[in-house]
């Protein structure tokens, strides 16, 4: 049971709610009614649902009047078209709740995301709390590429500081926040197609305590109707130069805030945002535009990001920057079909006789009339050791084990394997034999396995590469480890 704060009676509303939720809606009366289903439905139902038509033309507005016309926790307040950030502006001006919510009116929010939220909240003492997001496409429910990352291991009273992984929670919808936190810090929404991202980003700063649920909260649905969704003109001039002005405005805050959050930011600008300026880049090759201003805001926005971010970045998207730089555009197209033609990840090659460098097998090359530089093609840092313990078997002489050992990326044998088995004092070297394209068996001798818990150590060696590592368990990412009992007091072997 939840803690009540209705404490404050007011004759005509009647008692405070618990949560208000705002939702500013423009032109989306195909979906209305299943974001307001939603939030009717909630196992929290000490909520107000403050709905504000930012200047509809669309039969959206009636929806919301059938609603609030049934339910008296909706509530409906009208403004002209000024865009999504003044009209939450306005809802929250109209809310009463403890506690206070966004949501979109064509996403869905599941029924139990406000009660969860809210009980973290009442339970910590934190001043938000955010949880995972799935994207509704066609119907169906799929992974958020944006969240994916974030939510896999929930964390109470923590901080955006201490778990940077957050820096790509930056939507304000899948979250529940203190009133008072929000209106001591006086948030508010600016201006313009993407408000939300510094609203998101100052609230985790400014917060003292966040709770990350593991629960999904939100349904983010994805619009494919030309013409009617924000992000449907993501690629325009003016979206692109709104969303460049949201990542100053959030990098200025963080740079006097929270200037170690910066490279984390950076680096999801680069692998999120960009994508919309190469897609609008495409289309001006594709219908012979002038690609001048774009290419102008291109060059703007990376003058913007860290230098260390833009040359740590993958080897693919440092050959996709280089080629914006240079104006290279009938390149990068290419480039990106490339990219967008690969079902698999993209290869890491070797070059060089005496010595070997690694680089993305991409188009370009080494070309001689673009001279590429072989550094942005330069992916040594990006092979990763693969390295599995596939099946452990007792034998007579111990224990018989099939390993897969591979690099990430490199289609080629693996030259030397090391195997040895460490119990943190002792070393056991294993002989290896090869099984296969990336398989090997070894045996370990059970007399000198005597008592403990042992891991699997791992050296793999290939053209200049070398990895040290510990074997997993099989494709998880658990290492390997195996109990082996001590001698009884008889002499005679503990049964396995």
């Amino acid at each position: 049971m939840l803690p009540s704060t209705r404490t404050e009676p007011r004759s005509e509303f009647g008692m405070i709610p618990l949560l208000s939720v705002v939702v500013p809606f423009y032109n989306v009366e195909p979906y209305l009614t299943e974001c307001l289903k939603s939030l009717a439905a909630q196992t929290l139902e000490d909520i107000e649902v403050i709905l504000v038509d930012d200047g509809s033309v669309d039969g959206s507005r009636r929806v919301a009047e059938d609603f609030a016309a049934r339910d008296p926790r909706f509530v409906l307040v009208g403004q002209r078209n000024l865009g999504p950030g003044p009209a939450r502006n306005q809802g929250i001006r109209q809310a009463r709740g403890a506690y206070l919510a966004f949501a979109d009116g064509d996403d869905v929010v599941p029924p139990e995301a406000y009660e969860v939220l809210t009980g973290s909240l009442a339970e910590t003492g934190s001043e938000l709390a955010c949880g995972a997001v799935r994207r509704l496409v066609d119907g169906e429910l799929e992974e958020s590429t944006l969240h994916e990352k974030v939510f896999r291991k929930p964390k109470l009273c923590t901080h955006i500081t201490d778990k940077q992984v957050l820096i790509r929670d930056r939507t304000v919808w899948n979250k529940v926040y203190r009133r008072d936190f929000w209106e001591r810090h006086g948030l508010a929404f600016p201006s313009g197609i993407y408000e939300d991202v510094p609203v998101a980003m100052q609230a985790h700063v400014l917060a003292t305590s966040v709770d990350m649920v593991g629960d999904v909260v939100y349904h983010w649905r994805k619009r494919d109707e030309e013409g009617t969704s924000i992000t449907q003109r993501r690629r325009e001039l003016s979206n692109l130069n709104e969303r460049l002005a949201a990542i100053r405005s959030v990098r200025a805050f963080l740079d006097e805030r929270a200037p170690e959050l910066l490279d984390g930011f950076d680096s999801l600008v680069l692998e999120k945002d960009t994508l919309f300026l190469f897609q609008a880049l495409e289309g001006c090759v594709e219908r012979r535009e002038d690609p001048g201003p774009l290419l102008d805001l291109g060059r703007a926005w990376l003058a913007e990001l860290s230098p260390h971010v833009l040359a740590t970045a993958p080897s693919l998207r440092r050959l996709e920057l280089h080629l914006l730089r240079r104006g290279l555009l009938a390149e990068l197209r290419a480039v990106r079909e490339f990219r967008r033609g690969r079902d698999d990840v993209t290869r890491v090659v070797p070059r060089g006789r005496r010595t070997t460098g690694w680089y993305g097998d991409y188009p370009f090359f080494r070309n001689r009339r673009l001279r590429i530089p072989d550094e942005v093609f330069d992916a040594r840092d990006e092979v990763k050791l693969i390295a599995e313990v596939e099946a452990c078997e007792r034998v007579e002489a111990g224990y018989r084990l099939r390993v897969h050992v591979s690099f990430h990326r490199v289609d080629r044998r693996v030259a030397k394997v090391s195997l040895w088995l460490s119990d943190g004092r002792r070393r056991v070297p294993l002989e290896v034999k090869r099984k296969g394209r990336h398989g090997y068996v070894a045996v370990a001798d059970a007399e000198r396995l005597e008592g403990g818990t042992w891991r699997l150590g791992v050296r793999a060696e290939l053209r200049g590469l070398v990895f040290k590592g510990w074997c997993r368990e099989g494709d998880s990412t658990a290492t390997w480890r195996i109990p082996v009992p001590g001698r009884s007091r008889t002499g005679m072997d503990i049964p396995q």
